[in-house]
């Protein structure tokens, strides 16, 4: 009998070992946990259409272009989302889809109004004495652009007068050359008001960490994924990020870390700050003329990342709902509505109330159960397993996991007090990951048993372990084709089954990369010469220094000094050996100087000009020992914006 068991057994992994991985569809373990879902939740719940559609004004109907007439964002290209969820898509994060693709101008009260849906964030238009105040002019110039176009023909035409960039995210400051201009700002027509810090920790995330910022951005966001039902159906905080180079403006008007009250073309703005929650620089605002309370990103209609997929320093979760809880305590009974950088407005003080102690209690939540785990011993994976969560998100769907998850947050909150190890001495100094994977693959019997017990993982609808399996054998070997297709199927399963859209993108496109190989067409660059001119030189230096590689290094060093008389900026630079230090203002030890504009200085990192032809024309002069910048540029490393992530 036991023969017989073992041959039917060898039987039917040979059968699955033979059969191709499906593709494109939903498998009956997908549909069983998505109908799950279904019948958990209410999904039938209105209040949030409603919510969402009130104050209907106008929309915008044709695709929105940049000025080298690429589409930007195309207004029809969520439509799909309608009805029923299909088998391929978390129920729950369908209806997420269906309400941030409502799209269009918004009344949110007389005098506040939004743009709504053609970006991941929304830009808020608030109607001063004499002109428009701008919140968060969304990540790209063209929507914001076409946004204010349409609120001027729909609502008379005014002139912007102030800027507010609520924090230090790229998707709520890229797009503001597209309602302002640099000579606005330069001539004092335009305010530019921003958290204290806002220029620094935007400069950290859109230019330091930039590279790798950006290529995992493509991942988190969807990038290149296809809009439809087995593709990217929504990011859960929006819908997908505009296509366009970003740019940044330096403020004008930094607000103070204890918070100030302003007044600004006859509106009068309570700020409170709120940096270190989800923005290290971050700040929110109340309006008491229209009783309404301004939460910027603290506050959505989600569950937020307290790390982000694309990467950033962990978030504090216990000042982020103490943060909230301020708001509550100031502000709550006095908030007719509340309206954010992302969602809907919640209309009604009581609704207010709710959804402000429902998302505190939110990250309180994650924060004390996560620690309460830990100190009883718990490792950071075991933690998310168990963490559960709150009885309130079962009925408010402003709290669910569509972009942060419990289970992701939970590993955060750890990360933070702990650090990445566990504390188990086998994983504090582990084996690289394809080292390993050769390792596993072996000690499985080879790749072709490997794949056995991948595939039979996969029949079983345990999609996690076949995804540990399979990923193994493509990092043991990046050539094997087979393993490539299973764990993109795999992948492809565990995604249709995601509520938040970030895991849905994650897996979606790895599965995209595995079976179509690591080519990416557009995507969105910090590292452009709007980004590079906008930043203080110094600043601009420290990010070149992290491409400073010591083995391409020769010579012995020196300091060089370089002058911008442009923008009246100097920094020398200490390159050694095997650093790269650069300080602002000139150093009498400096063994040579170059004196050049900032913007060729950016045409020469973007690589649009050579030295020589800068030194032939004059636009950059070079004295003392010439040869310790050549040295300099010949040590930084090249760029390699999409870097391998799904293979090794």
């Amino acid at each position: 009998m036991k023969k017989i068991l073992v041959s039917i057994l060898a039987l039917s992994v040979a059968t699955i070992a033979h059969a191709a991985p499906p593709q494109g569809v939903a498998t009956e373990a997908t549909k069983a946990a998505n109908a799950e879902v279904a019948a958990r939740l209410p999904i039938a719940d209105q209040t949030d259409f409603e919510n969402a559609t009130r104050g209907f004004l106008a929309k915008i109907e044709k695709p929105i272009l940049n000025e080298d007439g690429s589409v930007s964002w195309d207004p029809a290209q969520f439509d799909f989302v309608k009805g029923e969820a299909p088998d391929t898509v978390n129920p729950s994060l369908w209806r997420q889809g269906k309400l941030n693709s409502i799209h269009g101008l918004f009344e949110v009260t007389k005098g506040i109004y939004q743009i709504r849906g053609y970006d991941l964030a929304q830009m808020t238009l608030i109607a001063g004495k004499t002109g428009w105040i701008i919140v968060d002019p969304l990540t790209t110039p063209a929507p914001a652009k076409a946004g204010l176009a349409l609120a001027n023909k729909m609502l008379g035409n005014r002139p912007v007068v102030a800027v507010i960039f609520t924090h230090s995210h790229g998707d709520h400051f890229g797009g503001v050359n597209g309602v302002v201009s640099a000579q606005d700002v330069q001539s004092g027509r335009v305010q530019v008001i921003a958290p204290h810090g806002f220029l620094a920790e935007s400069i950290g995330e859109s230019v330091i960490a930039g590279t790798a910022m950006n290529r995992r951005v493509q991942f988190q966001f969807g990038t290149a994924l296809p809009v439809g039902k087995t593709g990217h159906v929504g990011g859960g905080l929006g819908q997908r990020l505009s296509s366009g180079d970003v740019a940044l403006m330096p403020p004008t008007r930094s607000i103070s870390k204890d918070g100030e009250t302003l007044t600004v073309d006859g509106i009068t703005f309570d700020f409170m700050d709120a940096g270190e929650t989800e923005a290290p620089a971050e700040l929110v605002f109340y309006m008491p003329q229209f009783k309404a309370l301004h939460t910027a990103e603290v506050v959505t209609r989600t569950f937020h990342n307290v790390l982000t997929p694309r990467g950033a320093l962990v978030r504090d979760t216990l000042k982020w709902s103490k943060v909230i809880d301020a708001m509550y305590a100031k502000y709550g009974v006095k908030s007719d509505l509340m309206l954010a950088s992302h969602h809907w407005p919640t209309w009604g003080s009581e609704n207010v109330q709710t959804a402000l102690k429902n998302q505190r209690g939110l990250y309180r939540y994650v924060h004390d159960q996560t620690m309460r785990q830990a100190n009883q011993g718990a490792t950071m994976h075991e933690i998310a397993e168990n963490i559960g969560e709150p009885d309130f998100a079962t009925t408010d769907f402003g709290v669910r996991d569509f972009y942060g998850t419990m289970n992701h947050n939970s590993k955060a909150v750890y990360q933070r007090y702990f650090g990445w190890w566990d504390a188990v001495p086998a994983n504090y100094h582990q084996l690289p990951p394809a080292e390993a994977s050769v390792k596993y693959v072996s000690a499985m019997g080879g790749a072709d048993k490997a794949l056995a017990v991948g595939e039979k993982a996969f029949a079983d609808g345990d999609y996690r372990w076949a995804a540990t399996v399979f990923n193994h054998i493509v990092f043991a070997d990046r050539a094997n084709e087979a393993a490539k297709k299973w764990l993109a199927s795999t992948y492809e399963q565990l995604g249709f089954q995601a509520e938040a859209g970030t895991w849905r993108n994650i897996y979606l496109v790895g599965a995209k990369e595995l079976r179509e190989g690591n080519i990416v067409k557009d995507s969105i660059s910090t590292a452009n010469a709007k980004v590079l001119n906008g930043i203080p030189a110094v600043d601009l230096f420290d990010a070149l220094a992290t491409r400073f590689n010591p083995a391409k290094m020769q010579g012995n060093g020196g300091i060089i000094t370089f002058t911008f008389p442009d923008r009246k900026e100097e920094v020398s630079v200490d390159v050694g050996k095997s650093v790269m230090f650069p300080r602002g203002g000139t150093n009498q030890e400096a063994v040579a100087t170059v004196t050049i504009s900032r913007i060729n200085f950016t045409k020469l990192l973007m690589r649009e000009t050579s030295p020589m032809q800068l030194i032939q024309s004059g636009a950059m002069t070079l004295t003392g020992d010439t040869a310790l910048m050549a040295a300099m540029f010949s040590a930084l490393d090249e760029v390699n914006p999409q870097f391998d992530i799904v293979i090794p």
